[in-house]
C-alpha cells in the first residue's frame, strides 16, 4: 500500500483543510447565523465589559465651567477555551481487496477511506459545537457529562431573567407575556440593538403555547398563510416573537440521551445584534499550529505501530460565548 505519510495530499494542513470542508449536518444555531467565528491565537481569551455613564447636563450661566464627564467601569473577564480531541483509526482491512499492483488510484482509495473516517469525526464535534452554542444560549454552558464549563451570569454577576408563561391556564394572557419578555430583552441590551427577538422552544412547551386558548386561533392563521404563501420559514411569531420548535439532543459518552432545552421550557434571545454572541476558536497545539489564527477543526494522521493502521486525530476548540447574559430570557409553561 502506498505510504500516505509521504504523499503531501494528506499532511495535517490537507486534512485540516478536507475536514472543514465536508458539511456540517448539524446545528439549527449555525443555520441562524447566531455565534459567528472568531479566531484566536491564544486558549484563553479577555472579554471586557466597559459600562458607559449617560446621564442629564444641567443647564448653566453662561461663562460657568462645564460639567466633567464621568467614565464608565472597566471590568476584565478571563476564559480559557475548552479542548475538544477526538481519536479514531483507519485499518488496513478497510482498504484490503481494493488495491491492485500498479493501480494510479491508490491514492484516491486510501484518501476515500480517510474522507469517511473524517465525517464520521466531523458529525461528532458538529452537534458537541451545537451543544455547547446552546449552552450559551442558556447562559450556562455544559461539558459533555453534564457538569459545567461556565455559568455566564455569575461570570458577569448577572441574576438570569425567567417568565413563567402558565400555558396550563386557559386565561393567561400570552400576548402580555411575551410583551414583557422583549421588554426585558430590550432593557439589557445596554447599548446593543437588535432585529427581533427569536425563541427556541422544547416540544412540549411549543405544543401547549400553539394549543393554548388564546394562540391557537392566531397559529391557525399563521399555518393557513404559510401555505397560501408557501413560506419555508421556521418558526411561529406570535406578538413580537418568533416562537420554533427545537428538537435537538445527542448521546453522552454514558450513553444517556441528553436534550438540548429541558422539557417543558424555552430560551428567548435577541438577533441582529452586533457583538452580543460569538464563538471564539483557538489553535490546536500542533507545533506547526502555535500562534497561528484558530481553526474550527484540526486533523492529522500518525502510523500505528508495526505499520497497522494509521491513527486519525481531530480536534477543536472553541468557546461560544454571550457577551450580555442579561439578554437572555428562560420561559416555562407551568
Amino acid at each position: 500500500m502506498q505510504n500516505p505519510f509521504s504523499n503531501p495530499a494528506f499532511s495535517m494542513a490537507a486534512l485540516t483543510a478536507a475536514i472543514n470542508i465536508i458539511p456540517n449536518r448539524y446545528g439549527r444555531l449555525e443555520d441562524l447565523g447566531l455565534m459567528p467565528a472568531k479566531p484566536v491565537r491564544q486558549r484563553q481569551i479577555i472579554v471586557e465589559e466597559m459600562n458607559g455613564v449617560l446621564n442629564l447636563l444641567p443647564t448653566l450661566p453662561p461663562g460657568s465651567p462645564g460639567t466633567v464627564g464621568t467614565r464608565g467601569k472597566r471590568t476584565l473577564r478571563s476564559f480559557v477555551i475548552p479542548h475538544i480531541p477526538h481519536d479514531d483509526v483507519v485499518l488496513p482491512e478497510e482498504v484490503q481487496g481494493i488495491r491492485s499492483f500498479g493501480s494510479e488510484t491508490e491514492t484516491e482509495t486510501i484518501a476515500g477511506v480517510i474522507a469517511r473516517h473524517l465525517e464520521s469525526m466531523r458529525n461528532k464535534h458538529s452537534i458537541t459545537l451545537e451543544h455547547l452554542r446552546m449552552g450559551a444560549l442558556k447562559g450556562v454552558i455544559l461539558d459533555a457529562d453534564g457538569s459545567v464549563l461556565y455559568d455566564l451570569f455569575d461570570e458577569f454577576d448577572i441574576t438570569p431573567q425567567s417568565f413563567n408563561y402558565e400555558l396550563n391556564v386557559a386565561t393567561t394572557n400570552v400576548k402580555a407575556k411575551c410583551i414583557n419578555t422583549l421588554a426585558a430583552i430590550e432593557d439589557s441590551l445596554k447599548g446593543e440593538f437588535m432585529t427581533g427577538v427569536h425563541c427556541l422552544c422544547s416540544p412540549e412547551f411549543f405544543m401547549a403555547l400553539t394549543t393554548h386558548a388564546k394562540v391557537e386561533k392566531a397559529f391557525e392563521n399563521w399555518q393557513q398563510g404559510a401555505i397560501l404563501i408557501n413560506d419555508v420559514r421556521r418558526g411561529f411569531t406570535y406578538a413580537g416573537i418568533t416562537f420554533e420548535e427545537y428538537r435537538g439532543q445527542a448521546t453522552d459518552p454514558d450513553g444517556n440521551t441528553r436534550r438540548f432545552i429541558a422539557a417543558g421550557e424555552a430560551h428567548a434571545f435577541p438577533l441582529g445584534t452586533v457583538d452580543t454572541f460569538g464563538t471564539y476558536f483557538a489553535p490546536a497545539d500542533f507545533n506547526e499550529t502555535v500562534n497561528t489564527i484558530g481553526q474550527p477543526l484540526y486533523a492529522k494522521q500518525e502510523p500505528r505501530k508495526f505499520e497497522r493502521g494509521t491513527d486519525l486525530h481531530t480536534q477543536s476548540n472553541p468557546l461560544p460565548m454571550c457577551h450580555r447574559p442579561g439578554v437572555l430570557v428562560k420561559l416555562t409553561m407551568a
